[in-house]
């Protein structure tokens, strides 16, 4: 049966249409970063899935009601209900964005020479544990370095390598073990109920908290569904509340599946470390009712938290994931395999053979996604490097590839192979993809502020 997409455009905007020679010169003057580009010198931008979907006609009628009073407002009420019928957690602190979740929980958890276990820690959440002076170790599964097989579960976190450290000299020193669902610095794959299970036990062993970091958790519940034989017959909704219930504590940036364009929470069980919490959001964020987000987003946030567990939603934004990856793999780009949902994963070094990791082969497909079409992604190469002082690369990352993040609910058919012809094209002449070198590369969140110029191998 044909693939009836669960919705229609009620808003549209127009993008812009650039040559080729306007997209090289505005590429010169963001110094090769695409985090530079201005926004409507961009046709696609997949550069993230984190706030930048289209909302509901409910979304946008529920925040006409917002309430912006500064404390105890109905939005706040709704929003924290909301919260609640997912997560178990008594306490419940809204925040402006999931960075800032993080920043608020990871200072009460971790001390300076802590150390932070993780399936993988993202960028900023590997920021926000070494701005504090602590360790960011990540244990992803060893099932993820085989790019093409279909392992239902890459996501997961290595237990036994989480278990030898907490077992090990260095025990003493984790304050905290975080797995991100689904594991966006693993492309996008999701983590099993098995291994949620099995590390939540782990660490009520070791007396260290779990975290989960859930800003792609209703992604996570369908990949479970869909993956899992034991829960095909549960809707996403039972089991997100499932996979909550494993966490001692929860961040959730709600730009992802929240479906808004801000907002996060920190939900934690102790009421010891809410207060400790709570006292931090109100010197930074705002008071606890409002956590920095008006009444407008909150609505947005309660209404799109309803949402987003709509198995016909989900299985539509699975449904498009696929799509693009079926139509780059006819044409010879290789993705991560099985594809996930928030995004799909070009595994650069395939693609541009001729490019040794000295010459950032991920950040020069992305270079050459923009050149060629106009369309905005991301490597993660570069946060996962590290570099000499004369911006030599000294330790490749353990995988190339390139994030062609999906916005939920924004482009259709069209867009998406739009994409993959110009993916095509790159791949039918690959050594017309220049290599390249830092030319300031900035020692903390390299890739959101590094320049660089094009370099010929």
């Amino acid at each position: 049966m044909p693939h009836l997409r669960p919705f229609v455009s009620a808003v549209v905007r127009p993008i812009p249409i650039t040559t080729r020679e306007e997209r090289i010169a505005e590429l010169d003057r963001a110094g090769h970063n695409p985090f530079n580009i201005r926004g409507d010198k961009v046709s696609i931008d997949l550069l993230s899935d984190s706030g930048t979907g289209a909302v509901s006609t409910d979304q946008q009628a529920w925040a006409q009601r917002a309430d912006e009073r500064y404390a105890g407002a109905d939005s706040w009420f709704r929003f924290r209900d909301a919260v609640r019928d997912l997560v178990p957690h008594e306490h419940v602190l809204p925040v402006h964005q999931g960075r800032a979740a993080e920043r608020v929980l990871f200072g009460e958890l971790l001390e300076p020479g802590g150390i932070s276990l993780s399936n993988m820690h993202f960028d900023t959440t590997r920021a926000n544990v070494e701005r504090i002076g602590a360790e960011a170790r990540d244990l992803p599964s060893p099932q993820l370095f085989d790019m093409t097989s279909d392992a239902p579960f890459k996501g997961d976190i290595d237990v036994e390598a989480a278990k030898a450290v907490l077992d090990g000299p260095d025990g003493h020193r984790v304050g905290q073990i975080v797995v991100t669902i689904t594991n966006n610095g693993g492309g996008g794959q999701p983590v099993s109920m098995a291994n949620l299970a099995e590390i939540s036990a782990v660490a009520r062993e070791h007396g260290v908290p779990l975290v989960l970091d859930a800003a792609r958790f209703a992604e996570n519940a369908w990949l479970i569904t869909q993956r899992d034989p034991e829960y095909a017959d549960r809707s996403p909704r039972e089991v997100a509340r499932r996979v909550f219930e494993f966490g001692d504590a929860v961040v959730a940036s709600l730009k992802k599946d929240g479906l808004s364009h801000e907002g996060a929470f920190i939900a934690v069980h102790d009421p010891g470390l809410a207060d400790r919490c709570e006292v931090d959001i109100i010197a930074t964020e705002g008071f606890r009712t409002y956590g920095g987000l008006t009444g407008h987003t909150l609505e947005h946030l309660a209404q799109g938290l309803r949402e987003v567990l709509d198995p016909h939603y989900l299985a539509d934004r699975e449904h498009e994931a696929r799509f693009l990856a079926d139509r780059l793999k006819a044409v010879g780009v290789e993705t991560l395999r099985p594809t996930g949902l928030h995004a799909v994963y070009v595994n650069a070094t395939p693609l541009v053979p001729h490019l040794e990791p000295k010459h950032l082969p991920d950040h020069a497909v992305t270079c050459a996604l923009y050149r060629e079409g106009g369309i905005r992604a991301a490597g993660g190469g570069l946060f996962l490097s590290t570099f000499d002082e004369n911006n030599e690369l000294l330790t490749a990352p353990p995988f190339e590839l390139v994030r062609l993040a999906l916005p939920r609910r924004v482009y259709d058919h069209s867009h998406l192979e739009y994409i993959a012809e110009v993916l095509a094209e790159i791949a039918q002449h690959p050594e017309r993809v220049p290599g390249y070198r830092l030319t300031h590369n900035p020692e903390v969140l390299r890739h959101f502020r590094c320049r660089a110029e094009p370099i010929q191998p």
